[in-house]
């Protein structure tokens, strides 16, 4: 009888998404190391306890630690399959900078044998998964690599982007869909057999280039329509509409679905991915081009408008609600609500209460500013302004009857039991 022997796994990358990643693979049966550079997070990883806010993350962390199932450390060791989740920024330029997965490839060509396979899961721009293997075919010159050689191949490379949202990557990572790109068919078959051992989605194989692409093109397509949003509610602000009920209303109609407008688009994939396909095709994607600077243009709208309503109101204690850059989380990562509150707290000093639960400093960006980070209570005792940067659900939990009086700048229109001003459509005065 046939035993099926779970392969060892390596994932390089601790991340938001590695470590979740690294726990879901382990909870199936694997045996991971999961790697990290942060020497303080391996340690947190090996004592049980997570780095990262995300829900259910904990429990699964410590019990498959707890098993041997996963541990962490600072250096690539061998296994079966690796697969690497580094950051993937850009530059000043909106260059995508692909160095941490060069590197993380560089690290696993040390470790690689005949057999293994490596699997790119970082949102890359297109041919990336090509520079992996033109890069572990250079430092490993003993090993037959796919697409490449004309014989068959000593190792797989595939691209499979993972496509999950905060707040619920556990569940995400099981049951979404899952595109599988390799360097070969060859390759997708092997990096599809992996996948179905932790994946009830449905995984469908192609080659890497599409699956890069796809994963772009899923985050540009959201960034477009998100962008109309913010486009109309500055249009709304300057026409003196209520753009909550202009959508409202025209969400009533059978094909229409207009989403609802912020403080502009955060996070390391919708606000960072779209440039990628701006970087490989610039002549051809000027609508994606244009989706990107009105939504950054929409955090420069939201400051320039609370800079406003302060500057009318000397001496008035303003509470920003919120930095991360989506709601329950605390990720901060391009947030354009850290950014707005930043902004004001470097102008307006110890005026600014920022109210943020889930974190327990302001960060660093705060540094060299004299705002404070305080609770819900006290910034609504001491606040005569509040502006809504994030729509976290304790800040949707505040009846009207506390912001009685109050001057509310509702930039994600949270509270919309709030009496209106009339001149201002996401501006509104508490009787």
């Amino acid at each position: 009888m046939l035993v099926d022997k779970k392969p060892d796994v390596c994932v390089v990358g601790l991340g938001y998404i590695g470590l979740p990643t690294a726990a879901v693979i382990a909870r199936s049966g694997c045996r991971v190391v999961g790697v990290d550079v942060n020497q303080s997070v391996v340690d947190t990883i090996n004592r049980g306890e997570i780095h990262i806010e995300e829900v259910d993350l904990d429990g699964l962390v410590q019990g498959v630690v707890a098993r041997q199932m996963l541990r962490a450390s600072t250096m690539v060791e061998t296994a079966d399959i690796f697969v690497i989740a580094v950051p993937t920024p850009f530059d000043d330029n909106h260059a995508p900078d692909i160095s941490y997965v060069l590197n993380a490839a560089t690290n696993i060509a040390a470790a690689l044998k005949i057999g293994d396979t490596i699997i790119l899961e970082s949102t890359s721009p297109v041919g990336t998964t090509d520079r992996v293997r033109d890069l572990i075919a250079q430092l490993r010159p003993d090993l037959k690599i796919p697409g490449i050689t004309s014989e068959t191949p000593d190792v797989s490379i595939a691209y499979c982007p993972e496509r999950v949202l905060p707040g619920r990557i556990l569940e995400e990572l099981t049951n979404n869909d899952r595109s599988i790109g390799g360097i070969t068919p060859r390759c997708a078959r092997k990096a599809l057999t992996f996948y179905k051992r932790f994946v009830r989605g449905e995984c469908v194989t192609t080659d890497a280039r599409s699956a890069e692409m796809t994963k772009l093109v899923e985050n540009a397509f959201r960034d477009v329509n998100i962008a109309f949003a913010n486009e109309l509610s500055m249009v709304a602000d300057h026409m003196g509409l209520d753009v909550w009920e202009v959508i409202r209303l025209a969400n009533r109609h059978p094909r229409v679905n207009i989403l609802q407008p912020g403080p502009g688009v955060g996070g390391h994939c919708i606000a960072v991915d779209p440039w990628f396909i701006v970087h490989g095709a610039p002549d051809q994607s000027p609508l994606i081009r244009t989706a990107r600077n009105v939504n950054d243009g929409k955090i420069d709208h939201v400051i320039a408008r609370a800079r406003t309503l302060i500057l009318e109101n000397p001496g008035m204690k303003i509470g920003c609600m919120g930095l991360a850059f989506k709601a329950n989380i605390d990720d901060f990562r391009e947030s354009p609500a850290l950014k707005a509150a930043t902004t004001l707290a470097e102008e307006f000093g110890d005026r600014i209460y920022v109210i943020e639960p889930y974190a327990a400093d302001l960060p660093p960006s705060f540094d060299g500013t004299s705002a404070k980070l305080v609770d819900i209570d006290h910034a609504l005792l001491e606040c005569g302004m509040l502006i809504t940067l994030v729509d976290h659900d304790s800040f949707k939990a505040i009846p009207l009857a506390e912001r009685a009086g109050k001057i509310v700048y509702d930039v994600r229109g949270i509270w919309p039991d709030q009496p209106e001003n009339a001149v201002q459509s996401q501006l509104r005065l508490a009787s």
